[in-house]
């Protein structure tokens, strides 16, 4: 069985600080989201079971260091790219568009997960997953919550629907 696990990046400090949107790091408070999701990764009975996956990384500092702290050199991770086709700061990011570069690194093989940002993941996850997770109910994806959807074992991405597997979301 093959996954798609859909990771939205974990707190960042507030725009109003000077910095671009692109270039706004991880806050404290994600920083320990960050802690919470890497022992989850790290779990071959939680996150772990989902993985080996190729991650797909926006760009923005936010997702590549949620990505550094949570994700790499854990079990969950067989590689990771760069997916400027993510970032969301230049242009609206459509469910097509994520399932465009989700099929531009998809080998047929692997399970794949990306790390994103909100709007972008929550709309992609209502597109495609069956039925629409729980956690999604206020009408926003967790800060470093992870939503796992079945792919069918061989053959393209087709755009779903995905039957959902499972989901994570720390506590804060």
């Amino acid at each position: 069985m093959r996954y798609l696990t859909v990771i939205r990046h974990a707190k960042a400090v507030p725009g109003a600080l000077g910095l671009s949107d692109f270039e706004r790091p991880l806050a404290a408070r994600g920083q320990r989201q960050c802690r919470w999701l890497r022992e989850r990764a790290a779990d071959p009975a939680g996150l772990g079971a989902f993985g080996p996956a190729r991650v797909l990384v926006s760009p923005a500092r936010r997702t590549r260091e949620t990505f550094a702290e949570a994700l790499e050199g854990t079990p969950f991770v067989s590689a990771s790219l760069i997916a400027p086709a993510l970032y969301n700061g230049h242009h609206d990011v459509s469910a097509a568009d994520v399932l465009a570069a989700l099929r531009e690194a998809d080998d047929g093989v692997s399970s794949l997960a990306l790390v994103g940002h909100n709007p972008t993941v929550y709309e992609f996850v209502v597109a495609v997953a069956a039925p629409t997770p729980a956690v999604l109910a206020k009408g926003r994806y967790p800060l470093a919550g992870a939503i796992v959807l079945a792919l069918a074992d061989a053959g393209s991405l087709l755009g779903g629907p995905y039957d959902l597997v499972a989901t994570f979301a720390p506590p804060d």
